[in-house]
């Protein structure tokens, strides 16, 4: 069977927007159902989504600085969305 080749690297940007996407919507979806408030429970949300997003890109071996998308620009949007949320909260 002949494998696909390699998804061109705007193909891989857009999949790396997708899963950015659903998972900000997973993530507001349990933030509203937190008992230290929506704000409170979103920030622990996405701290720690910014500490996994950096471990997966470090056992990946993903490049910070990247042509394409990759787990180090989520890492870095979920930490600019946590500062962000700190300061409205």
């Amino acid at each position: 069977m002949a494998q696909l080749p390699y998804p061109s690297q705007k193909l891989r940007s857009v999949q790396v927007l997708i899963r950015f996407g659903l998972r900000l919507l997973i993530l507001a979806g349990f933030a509203a159902f937190g008992s230290i408030g929506f704000g409170g429970s979103l920030i622990a949300l996405l701290w720690m989504s910014t500490v996994l997003s950096a471990v997966i890109a470090i056992m990946r071996r993903e490049p910070p600085f990247d042509a394409t998308l990759n787990h180090w620009d989520e890492t870095v949007s979920y930490a600019a969305i946590c500062a962000l949320v700190r300061d409205f909260n």
